[in-house]
Order: structure tokens, then C-alpha cells, then sequence
């Protein structure tokens, strides 16, 4: 958490667009938001500051979602324990359960709607509203 009280959220996706969607929807709904290209980059920015949730893409290149995900959790680290969203344009039953082995909390089948990225980093966060 930011010293304003605000929670911090990492989306990791290789669209811009997609970033920008977030970030528009969390910012809106209170949160300080970063931003991240693919997994490693995620990786990096988790090790160099705080973060209180984590959204993840599954398909991104250099460090896929999955690959990301397993790699945070096998870490014996402080971080390892954040909670993650998935999001993802699969929604087979095998694509979710891959996910919850990696270690998400939430799978969301994109598109989602700003209000509903929204209620899922708050249960993720705590937040009530």
C-alpha cells in the first residue's frame, strides 16, 4: 500500500491497449497502478517495489503468464504469497486448471468489463466499497 492508503496493483500484459484499460478502470476505482510488457519485466518490478495484487496475461512474449506465475510462487520469498488474476482470451476447462496449478487466484476470460476487473482486485485486496 502507498503511503495515500492507496493499494497498488501490477498488470503484466504485452498490449498497450489492454494496459491502458486497466489502468483506466483501477485508477478510477482508487488504485495506484504499474505497468509491465511480459512476465520477466513483472518479475523485476515486483523484486523493486511493493505491490498488493498482481494481473497477469497468460500469452505474452519472453515469460509467458503461466511461466511468470510458477516462477513467483516457487520463490521462498514475501512475494511469492500475492494474489494474482489471470486473464486470458482461452476459456477451456484445461487453461483454467493450468492457471490454478500455477498459483492464480482468479482465471477472467477477456474482454471483462471495468466495473467487474474492478470487484475482483477488490476481493483480491480486501478492499470494500
Amino acid at each position: 500500500m502507498t503511503p495515500s492508503g492507496k493499494k497498488n496493483v501490477l498488470v503484466i500484459d504485452d498490449a498497450s491497449l489492454v494496459r491502458a484499460y486497466y489502468r483506466q478502470a483501477l485508477e478510477k476505482a482508487g488504485y495506484r497502478v504499474d505497468e509491465a510488457m511480459n512476465g520477466l519485466e513483472g518479475l523485476e518490478k515486483l523484486l523493486m517495489q511493493p505491490f498488493d495484487v498482481v494481473i497477469v496475461d497468460v500469452n505474452m512474449p519472453q515469460m509467458d503468464g503461466m511461466t511468470f506465475l510458477s516462477t513467483l510462487r516457487s520463490k521462498d520469498l514475501p512475494l511469492a504469497g500475492i494474489p494474482a488474476l489471470v486473464t486470458s482470451t482461452e476459456a477451456g476447462e484445461q487453461d483454467v486448471a493450468a492457471a490454478r496449478r500455477a498459483g492464480a487466484n482468479y482465471y477472467v476470460v477477456k474482454p471483462i468489463s471495468q466495473e467487474a476487473l474492478a470487484n475482483y482486485i477488490d476481493l483480491l485486496t480486501g478492499v470494500t466499497r
